[in-house]
């Protein structure tokens, strides 16, 4: 596929159109949405997961190339048009370069637009909150060390107002509004006290969900995360789940995607086991529930939640965080295929 790349750069560098009809023409055979590289995209999406980077790379710089040949092509006429005395005086005065959307922001609509297909409304909340809603409603112990200052941004003391460690104090907020059934995600920017470095930052990006009716089980649980991974990621990923603890949910889990660089056979990025560690979750603890006011012996729920960041860096192949933070425009122009 290089290859063909190759060639389409060198047909497109011996074209040379004279006219305003010829340039659109020129344009539309690569840049339109059933041109040369709409095709080459649509191509990209069938290679293996090791070719990407590199054939991604190629293609991009083809886009670029015709882009600003175009440009090129269409400001020399300009100019042929104004010594001529005929200048098109609606032009704008500068090329108007396209942006792209952050990573993100494209990763954070795709998860909304999944879960959206099964029925979850979305739901938010304020950034700055109080102990109730991020702690004690959630069923952490005053003496859980998630409420010490090592993890927590505090803002006041007696009583303690900080920033919101996760978005569960959304869910939180809907529990006290309204009654089964509910069924929400809540994705936002969530805050925790941790040295930055390539893989945690101190500002990051959460969705959460809770479901909660008559007869939710763990089953219901399992599907609905195995249809969102296979949604994300394609319909080859595998998933497990691990036991684990949260003071919100029990039983509670950790779910693990087969690895997308290696297809599971083990590399150095999945430390040679074949999975990489995606979200946590389980069934909402009755607890939680009862501090909500909500009927225990009635309804059952589960909840989930994920950092928006981790499921873009293995979505994209993203090897360091802080790219994410730091508004180069040449990391993000890398995403313009994923609008």
């Amino acid at each position: 596929m290089l290859q063909l790349i190759d060639n389409i750069v060198e047909e497109a560098r011996q074209y040379s159109p004279t006219t305003r009809d010829e340039i659109e023409q020129y344009r539309i055979k690569y840049l339109g949405k059933k041109g040369v590289l709409a095709d080459l995209f649509g191509q990209f999406k069938q290679l293996p997961a090791e070719q990407k980077r590199e054939v991604g790379q190629k293609i991009n710089q083809l886009k670029q190339y015709v882009s600003g040949r175009v440009e090129e092509m269409l400001a020399s006429l300009a100019g042929d048009d104004a010594r001529e005395g005929s200048m098109d005086l609606t032009l704008p005065g500068h090329p108007v370069q396209l942006g792209a959307r952050h990573p993100i922001s494209i990763v954070r609509n795709q998860i909304i637009e999944i879960f959206s297909r099964l029925g979850y409304v979305i739901s938010e909340g304020p950034e700055i909150e109080d102990d109730w809603h991020v702690f004690s409603a959630l069923n952490f112990p005053p003496e859980h060390p998630a409420r010490d200052m090592q993890d927590t941004f505090f803002i006041e003391k007696d009583p303690d107002i900080m920033l919101r460690t996760h978005t569960s104090s959304v869910q939180v907020r809907v529990m006290e509004n309204e009654q089964p059934p509910i069924r929400t995600i809540s994705p936002g920017r969530v805050f925790r006290n941790e040295a930055i470095s390539a893989r945690a930052h101190c500002i990051f990006h959460q969705v959460e969900g809770l479901y909660i009716d008559d007869n939710v089980s763990f089953a219901d649980l399992k599907q609905t995360l195995l249809y969102f991974a296979r949604e994300m990621f394609g319909q080859h990923v595998e998933i497990r789940l691990r036991p684990s603890f949260f003071p919100f949910t029990e039983p509670s889990a950790e779910m693990d995607i087969s690895c997308q660089i290696c297809d599971g056979k083990g590399c150095n990025v999945c430390k040679y086991t074949g999975w990489l560690e995606i979200l946590g979750c389980g069934m909402v603890d009755p607890n939680v529930l009862e501090f909500n006011h909500i009927d225990s012996t009635r309804y059952t729920g589960f909840a989930f939640g994920m950092g928006i960041e981790r499921v873009a860096m293995l979505k994209y192949q993203v090897r360091d965080l802080r790219l994410y933070f730091e508004n180069d425009v040449r990391f993000l122009d890398q995403f313009q295929s994923a609008l």
